[in-house]
């Protein structure tokens, strides 16, 4: 493992393998790597303003493919962008395939361009359980703009709108089916839809459905900022600069607000690490045997779970 110097100084040469081992160390959860980890935060500190863009959409509906080629189209004018891929982890196995590097091979070896996919380690809201700190990382190393790919839309895809400025939302053609099955608490999170695959048959289908997503977000969203609907083609690459123009207008929307947004989001950090370190505590404090045995008088029913709760908790204090 490389001491605090040396990932400093890797930084400081812009060695993107310090910048992936830096990843690994906030998410390891060895207690002499958090020690690290957090000197390492600490002392990476830095006042640049990088444009954080949380990107969700349908299982199907082309994050990836999305994200190659806005991404490219983001180096090609010369800005340096990092993308934080989360893949969902099996609940059977433990493991995630982490595949996004394949999947975006022309991104992949543009030097203005890294690429990090993480599991998502079963944590709820699309985003891995390190992502905010891996975020802060890539800001340090000096990247312009930071694409976080969630998981897909699902019940809880909603943390990601509290570690980005801009939520966007990708959705396909097809826009009854869609509306059925996206969740009203994230139309009323995200700051633009995009839909995607809008070429070829396609095209009169993307230009329906933005109408259609269009009139439910003017229902839902009466706020000050309302969010566009933006078609784009991935394959054909139309309708990225639109994206791209559609996001400075939200920045410029945002102003001064940003940083209040961004303070707000530090406190639910806070809020979300203080939960996380006290169910580590916990799990630390409780040996495997006992924890085993009362999950078993629990499975049985010998045990209800407020009684399993009261019992462990008062073996602690």
């Amino acid at each position: 493992m490389k001491t605090l110097e040396q990932f400093v100084a890797g930084f400081k040469a812009q060695d993107k393998n310090a910048l992936a081992r830096a990843i690994t160390l906030v998410e390891s959860t060895l207690p002499e790597h958090k020690a690290l980890a957090q000197s390492l935060l600490a002392a990476l500190k830095t006042t640049k303003t990088t444009k954080r863009i949380g990107i969700s959409g349908t299982p199907g509906v082309g994050k990836s493919t999305f994200i190659e080629s806005f991404g490219t189209m983001l180096t090609s004018q010369g800005l340096r962008v990092a993308v934080l891929a989360v893949d969902p982890t099996s609940q059977v196995s433990g493991g995630s395939i982490l595949g996004d590097k394949t999947r975006m091979e022309i991104l992949a070896r543009d030097p203005k361009a890294f690429i990090r996919p993480s599991p998502s380690g079963g944590t709820l809201g699309g985003v891995a359980r390190r992502t905010r700190e891996a975020i802060l990382l890539c800001e340090a190393f000096g990247f312009d703009v930071i694409l976080v790919e969630t998981v897909g839309v699902g019940q809880s895809e909603t943390a990601v709108a509290r570690l980005v400025d801009c939520f966007l939302m990708l959705l396909q053609p097809g826009a009854g089916d869609d509306l059925q099955g996206i969740k009203r608490g994230i139309l009323e999170l995200v700051d633009m839809v995009v839909v995607t695959k809008a070429d070829g048959a396609q095209k009169n289908a993307a230009a329906q459905a933005c109408h259609h997503y269009q009139q439910a977000l003017h229902i839902l969203r009466q706020e000050s900022w309302h969010p566009p609907v933006l078609a784009c083609s991935a394959v054909e690459k139309t309708g990225l600069t639109e994206i791209w123009d559609a996001v400075g207008k939200y920045y410029a929307h945002l102003g001064a607000g940003l940083e209040e947004k961004r303070s707000l989001q530090r406190l639910h950090w806070l809020d979300e690490a203080i939960q996380t370190n006290l169910s580590d505590w916990f799990e630390q404090r409780v040996s495997q045997q006992e924890m085993e045995r009362v999950r078993s008088d629990v499975k049985r029913g010998h045990l209800s779970v407020s009684e399993a709760v009261h019992k462990l908790m008062s073996q602690l204090k």
